[in-house]
């Protein structure tokens, strides 16, 4: 006699619930709460173009696909793919030194024609600390001096490449990846305070020389012209108040206007009638500022903060050297956006390019976000799935 069983069907969540085993939920609620207040910026900031603020909700989605899948691969997976990254990256950097386009007329060979158009910059956002700390990884318990050394080159490889495109910005996002994982490998505070030292000292000496050397026609020899416009226009924007200073002096302007509460969500004047520069990219923090005030900013901030913490968190309790190094890395590479983008945005940084994280309209760099944060998700996932 044959008896037929019952069994029940899994339902849908029972079938998906593995995949998001042993996510971090500090962690994923921080992402969830920046991307939230992003897409209510951009609502505001790009009512004037419909189209933006649909863009930006599909590159939301799909920089949460690549999160979601990166955040399956395990840590053998990511550390496999560190050198043939790396390797690629720096191939593509010198094929667009010699071959590269200039889409934007502007003097900088920062892209590549492979089919489609392609910044090979962007790979080694994310190459460069990969192999960096795939290397720490090979080198655990040997010699520090000579890894320490040897990491540098790894980094300043790709770093000097960049900036020869000339796009210094990105440049010294990648070089600042690679450094933070030297810096958290256990490099020395008796190289780093000489170094901060000597940097306080030339930005004292630049301030007060000023008046001297950003007059027309004095040549800074290592900066590109467009660089020492930058420079110079952070220091005085007033200079020329309706060209070079127009983006800082209207931002600070805007910051100000909001007060400690803000002018209310889709009421900024500075915003909608549009003198805010680039106020659905590089200047939507001003945008956000001026609608929301200085608490929607602190409120904004502390949302960062809590990421960043929970990040480093995650770092410190990394199973693996690897793990460990490419988790701080990435989480105080989020801290320098964030501080790059605010910075230059209220006057006290020169205008680069630099997005704010989740709150900047973009593909690539949200794209390239979803992948830096997914690979950390990994990183805390792996730990808590060798604890179960």
């Amino acid at each position: 006699m044959i008896i037929n069983t019952p069994f029940d069907r899994p339902t849908l969540w029972q079938r998906v619930q593995p995949l998001f085993h042993g996510f971090d939920l500090p962690l994923l609620l921080a992402i969830l709460i920046i991307a939230t207040i992003g897409l209510t910026a951009m609502y505001s900031a790009g009512y004037d173009n419909g189209a933006r603020f649909g863009l930006q909700v599909r590159n939301m989605v799909l920089a949460g696909v690549v999160f979601f899948l990166v955040a399956q691969a395990p840590q053998q997976r990511l550390m496999s793919l560190a050198v043939p990254l790396y390797t690629l990256g720096v191939i593509l950097l010198l094929l667009t030194a010699a071959f590269g386009i200039d889409p934007t007329n502007k003097g900088a060979r920062r892209w590549l024609n492979v089919g489609i158009v392609i910044q090979p910059s962007e790979i080694l956002k994310i190459a460069t600390p990969l192999m960096a700390a795939w290397w720490f990884q090979r080198r655990e318990g040997r010699g520090q001096t000579g890894d320490i050394a040897k990491a540098f080159v790894l980094v300043l490889v790709p770093f000097l490449l960049v900036a020869k495109q000339p796009d210094l910005g990105t440049g010294l996002l990648i070089f600042f990846a690679g450094f933070f994982v030297i810096f958290f490998a256990g490099l020395s505070w008796k190289l780093i305070l000489p170094a901060i030292a000597l940097g306080s000292i030339g930005i004292i000496a630049l301030i007060l020389a000023e008046p001297t050397i950003c007059q027309p026609g004095v040549d800074w020899h290592v900066l590109h012209g467009y660089q020492k416009g930058r420079v110079c226009t952070l220091l005085d924007p007033n200079r020329d108040p309706l060209g070079k200073g127009f983006h800082i002096i209207q931002g600070m302007i805007a910051i100000g206007s909001g007060g400690l509460t803000g002018k209310g969500f889709m009421q900024g004047t500075q915003t909608h009638l549009e003198f805010i520069p680039e106020r659905t990219s590089d200047f939507i923090f001003a945008a956000f500022s001026e609608e929301f005030g200085f608490a929607g900013g602190c409120a904004l901030l502390a949302a960062y903060t809590f990421l960043i913490f929970r990040g480093l968190v995650i770092a410190h309790e990394a199973p693996t050297t690897f793990s460990r190094l490419l988790a701080g890395s990435i989480t105080m590479s989020f801290f320098v956006y964030a501080f790059v983008n605010m910075g230059m945005v209220s006057g006290i940084l020169p205008v680069v390019g630099v997005p704010l994280p989740f709150m900047s309209y973009g593909g690539t760099a949200l794209v390239t976000l979803g992948l830096s944060l997914g690979i950390l998700m990994s990183i805390a996932r792996s730990r808590r799935l060798m604890q179960s």
